[in-house]
């Protein structure tokens, strides 16, 4: 299909918005390129024209990261294709092909080892390796531990005695006709020498690929007849030996538990997501046995659902290998046409591939385990990257240069404004000292003043009210040593004054309006030393005051990360403040005329319950349990809230989420 074409200079998605009519409505393929042809997004559709006209509409109506890169391509080219099978093998292959930025890269978070078996050679070796397969080569595993698998096999090897020593060890010991010491301690069948032939050793390397791929049964019963009639045979010596290898493979299979009872071949995949990355962790069963772990961490560029980001990482992971494909994949959410992802990697197995999210029994406990592991695998990704000192420096040391200031921020502090259709304004501060938040320096502000509906008002009333309070108690303390350095303190009490230290930088949440707001406050208190810069959450844009144009961070940049992270904890902070104002003011109102029902018994009530809507649900009996309601007050309640719910809409917020609640 001939590519959709527009000016080469994008001046945002409307400039190059194909002419109504012309994008089929048949499943397709599509690139966004940027000005220099740069494909930057791929991406598959059921219905090309209505998955490409999404694209096309107000910016501000577009998650911040699709807005990103519908502003940042030039034009938009398709390709029509005859399946949506078809479609998804077209995807992967530009994917790879073009590697856009703002597709979703899962990134491994470490370097997992491999078990291989060059079966494509004549005297197949195994080895325990690392990096891309090779072809002619069996793999099992990734496993966790280099050490833990280089240990089974060494067991093994007792048992199936294989090539494991180098192409050169190997050359060097036919040269010389003398085996290595594995052959003399029997941990190798000496193929090098002749002690066995080719097809003597290929019979080993097939029975030990066999039992690392889960046939273990077949194996011990064979040993233990062979071990039971040596015994019977007054062979002690050899009963003796299949004992001990008896015994060596109950120990390899003692180091990989049964977690599904049914023998199943399956890959368990669980995800753990926040606004900005999503960590994926993945087990791979064999035979009921986890036979290896492996981790991704990736940035989310998209606003896609849990479903897409399943349908993605499903793509990177298996649409390349087909071997790598199990008969069973265990998900969190289905990705959004399962039947086609289906279809796809059943013709890459050559076998009927099954995709479902368990409801029950092993596999649904085996996947919250997996899901504990991808979310601490999450914590430990951010904890390093906020934690390291190196990095944290880098950022800081990146937003000077930047903004241009005389020195790194030491001390940031951000502030977000909170309300619903202009009711319960209020406004969070948060504090990061050298990029670490400082939680016992936050602090919530009530907005009060008379045009608080007004975002850029509430912004100007928090700063102002902040810094007031920043130079009252500058002019009320007195500077003292102590084993850290000077602290300004209280002179009466000797307690450190926490707001008499001006900030390095202040971020607002917001583009040119907030910040302006904020910088003509700090004008009118006469404060002319804090820099100030505010973050829009629609391309992620950092404003200063006076300058047109935003201040553009590199997407991967350290600095933009750390602005990214306190500026979403202010939000996270306020939305958390605004939750608990807006239930206490809605039960208040609600609960007004029910005799008896004071303020206190209010608290009680909305903190049991949770939520006005979990209010609703409850019956009479459910209410009366609440400690300080009797039975009367209960059908008080419920009468007050049923009247209520008949008579208009209700809004109601979770005290727990801080989510909007609607019925």
């Amino acid at each position: 299909m001939p590519a959709a074409r527009s000016s080469r200079t994008s001046r945002g998605p409307l400039s190059y918005r194909p002419e109504p009519g012309s994008i089929p409505t048949q499943p397709g393929v599509y690139r966004f390129r940027d000005s220099r042809d740069r494909v930057i997004y791929v991406g598959k559709a059921k219905n090309l024209r209505a998955r490409l006209s999404s694209y096309f509409q107000d910016v501000a109506n577009l998650h911040q990261r699709t807005a990103t890169m519908v502003t940042t391509a030039a034009r938009v080219e398709w390709t029509v294709v005859n399946t949506e099978v078809e479609a998804l093998q077209l995807e992967y292959s530009w994917i790879k092909e073009f590697d856009p930025r703002f597709n979703v890269k899962y990134r491994d978070d470490k370097s997992y080892p491999w078990l291989a078996v060059t079966v494509g050679e004549e005297f197949p070796r195994v080895m325990v390796g690392r990096g891309a397969k090779r072809k002619g080569t069996r793999y099992f595993g990734p496993y966790s531990h280099a050490w833990a698998i280089r240990e089974t096999v060494d067991i093994l090897l007792r048992v199936f005695p294989m090539r494991s020593c180098s192409n050169g060890v190997f050359k060097r010991s036919q040269q010389i006709g003398r085996a290595c010491l594995l052959g003399y301690i029997g941990k190798c069948a000496a193929p090098c020498v002749g002690n066995v032939s080719a097809e003597e050793h290929r019979e080993i390397v097939d029975d030990f690929c066999d039992f690392m791929a889960g046939q273990t049964r077949p194996f011990i019963k064979r040993i233990e007849r062979e071990m039971y009639a040596a015994s019977d045979a007054m062979e002690f010596e050899r009963a003796a030996r299949l004992r001990d290898d008896l015994g060596a493979m109950q120990r390899a299979l003692e180091k990989q538990a049964v977690v599904l009872g049914d023998g199943a071949d399956a890959d368990v995949i669980a995800l753990a997501e926040d606004p900005l990355e999503v960590a994926v962790q993945i087990f791979y069963v064999r035979g009921g046995r986890i036979r290896g772990q492996r981790g991704w961490v990736a940035d989310r560029v998209t606003d896609g659902t849990t479903a897409d980001l399943v349908e993605d990482f499903l793509l990177q992971l298996y649409a390349g290998d087909g071997d790598a494909v199990p008969r069973e994949i265990l998900v969190p959410e289905l990705p959004p046409d399962v039947a086609t992802f289906e279809a796809l990697l059943g013709d890459l197995k050559g076998a009927k591939v099954q995709i479902r999210v368990p409801q029950r029994g092993d596999k649904k406990t085996l996947q919250e385990t997996v899901a504990t592991n991808a979310k601490q695998a999450l914590v430990l990704h951010k904890t390093k990257r906020a934690s390291d000192l190196t990095t944290r420096n880098r950022a800081l040391e990146e937003i000077r240069e930047a903004l241009d200031l005389d020195e790194a921020p030491l001390r940031i502090e951000c502030y977000d404004v909170a309300h619903l259709q202009g009711t319960e304004v209020v406004a969070s501060m948060v504090v990061f000292e050298d990029g670490l938040a400082r939680k016992g320096e936050y602090r919530r502000f009530v907005i009060k003043g008379p045009d608080r509906q007004n975002d850029v008002a509430s912004m100007h009333e928090v700063i102002t009210r902040r810094f007031r309070r920043l130079l009252d108690e500058q002019a009320r303390s007195e500077t003292r040593e102590t084993d850290t350095g000077p602290m300004l303190v209280d002179p009466e009490t000797g307690r450190p004054r926490k707001f008499a230290y001006a900030p390095g930088l202040v971020v607002v949440d917001g583009g040119q309006p907030q910040v302006a707001a904020a910088q003509r406050a700090l004008d009118e208190l006469g404060i002319d030393d804090v820099p100030v810069c505010g973050l829009a959450k629609r391309l992620e844009e950092v404003w200063v005051p006076g300058e047109e144009d935003p201040v553009i961070l590199a997407r991967s940049s350290e600095s933009l990360y750390l602005l990214q992270r306190i500026r979403d904890e202010a939000h996270r902070f306020a939305n958390t403040h605004h939750a608990g104002r807006r239930s206490k003011t809605m039960v208040d109102s609600l609960l007004d005329d029910v005799p008896g029902l004071g303020e206190v018994r209010r608290k009680t009530l909305l903190k049991h319950f949770g939520s006005l809507k979990k209010l609703r649900e409850a019956d009479v009996d459910d209410i009366a349990q609440v400690p300080g309601i009797g039975p009367r007050t209960a059908e008080a309640i419920k009468a007050a809230v049923e009247q209520a719910a008949a008579s208009r809409k209700t809004v109601s917020v979770n005290t727990a989420t801080g989510e909007v609640e609607e019925s």
